[in-house]
């Protein structure tokens, strides 16, 4: 039997593009569906929102690259935002044992 370890880990990702904006919409595959909450803070990752393709991290992060919003929750996504310094750990939610994190891209002046 293969290890957890070994396992590769899938993520579901949707862009949306509105506006001219690329709003990428990441969540870990095992929390689709459900509701977090700590507090005040809720989080519900929404089918409609973040059921996309199920993609591997690479893809992701390949998407991430072209965004200028995004939203990720997980523990595991998340995990992977800050080893990729997309995200710092300072500006990381934690809803109800689940980590959350949004980015945005502020354009460039010319």
């Amino acid at each position: 039997m293969a290890d957890e370890k070994d396992q590769v880990k899938m993520f579901y990702l949707k862009v949306h593009e509105v506006s001219g904006e690329v709003l990428v919409a990441v969540c870990d595959q095992e929390i689709l569906g459900k509701k977090f909450a700590s507090g005040r803070l809720q989080i519900e990752v929404n089918e409609k929102f973040y059921k996309g393709v199920l993609a591997k991290e690479e893809e992701v992060f390949s998407a991430l690259d072209k965004a200028t919003i995004a939203n990720i929750v997980g523990n595991n996504i998340v995990e992977h935002a800050i080893k990729n310094s997309l995200v710092k750990q300072e500006n990381v939610l934690n809803i109800g044992g689940v980590r959350h994190a949004q980015i945005i891209s502020i354009p460039k002046r010319k």
